[in-house]
Formats: structure tokens, sequence, C-alpha cells
């Protein structure tokens, strides 16, 4: 291994670091903890060594919201994939019905255990770029995981990337205001049946 490899790979391991220290002390204090001094002070760098790798907290935000937006991708689409293998005849309405709600399940499911990483992926400011040209990848890819199962319920004549914007608004919204206390508790399943037996065509 070269030298100049070797620093790349000691750079890649410190912006990993400072990523995973950033997310982990969000998710036990909120972000409004996240400052450059704790991180520093968590993980025994300088501050000047922070600021090499990122910017700012703002930087920092929007590359765990990077890192949320792939794993939200994975679970959603294994979450599809265990849905189809268990039915069978995936082509069958139970098939279908049963991807679609495995779909919002682990979304919510997602959004419950990672709320700090949830808040920098929808509610934060990271400086990316939603629905755009210049959209991170990551996050295309999110929108994408959702796109593969929600296109099959979109219904005649309607665009099946419309229709996973709208199904997508109602999941995020079944997750903010759960979080905030806005919904009873204990009525998620109702919820979810609803969710799906009403806006999919399926």
């Amino acid at each position: 291994m070269s030298v100049q490899e070797r620093k790349q790979r000691e750079r890649a391991e410190r912006e990993r670091l400072i990523v995973a220290t950033a997310r982990e002390l969000a998710e036990e204090q909120g972000w409004d903890a996240v400052t450059t001094r704790r991180l520093a002070e968590r993980i025994e760098y300088s501050q000047p060594v922070l600021y090499s790798h990122f910017r700012g907290k703002r930087e920092i935000i929007g590359a765990v919201a990077l890192q949320g937006a792939a794993e939200l991708a994975a679970e959603l689409r294994g979450a599809a994939a265990e849905a189809e293998a268990g039915a069978g005849a995936s082509a069958s309405v139970e098939g279908v019905r049963g991807r679609v709600t495995a779909l919002a399940r682990a979304y919510l499911d997602f959004a419950e255990r990672n709320p700090a990483v949830y808040d920098a992926m929808f509610q934060l400011d990271g400086g990316l770029a939603f629905a755009a040209e210049d959209t991170p990848e990551a996050l295309k890819d999110g929108f994408a995981a959702l796109l593969e199962t929600l296109r099959d319920v979109a219904g005649e004549g309607v665009e099946p990337g419309l229709f996973t914007e709208v199904f997508w608004a109602s999941l995020h919204g079944l997750a903010t205001l759960t979080r905030a206390g806005r919904l009873p508790v204990g009525d998620a399943e109702r919820r979810v049946w609803l969710l799906v037996s009403r806006l999919a065509v399926v």
C-alpha cells in the first residue's frame, strides 16, 4: 500500500468515525447536542481535524442523512422481498398487498428506531437537494426503493412516481405525528391497514 493510499484510507476512517459519533450523540441527546467541540472531545481529534473533513454541522447532518437513506433503502427492499417470498404467488392481490404493507411497516419502524437519523434525512438542513438533478444518489435510491413496490399499486392512469410521492408523504406524516404524540398510541397497525387498503389499488 502506497503512502497516498494509506492516507486516503485513514481519512475515510476518520470521516466514518465522525459521522458515527455525531449520529450516536444525536440519538442520545438530540441534534442540539452535536457540536464540533463535543465531537472533538468524544473522538479525541482537534476541531481543526474535524473541519478538514466537514465544514460544519450542516455537512455532518448531510452525511448522516445519506447514510440513513442507504440504510432505509436496504430495509425497504428487504421487507418487500421477505413479504414476496412469504406470499409465494406474488402477483396475487394478497401478495401485492403484503409487499406494500411490509414496505409501510418497515418505513415507520425505521423512523421510530432512528429518530435523529430520520430528522437528518427529512427535517434538518443537511445541504442536500431533493427532487433535483443534483440530488445525491443515496436519496434517489431511497425513493427508488419505495417506487419499486408502489408502482404496482398506483392505479390506472396514475403516474407511479407521483403516487409514490403521495404514499411517502402519508408515511412521513404518520411517522412525524406519531413521534410528536399527536396521534393516539396503539393504532399504528390500523393506520397502515387504512393507508394500504384505501390508497393502494390492489
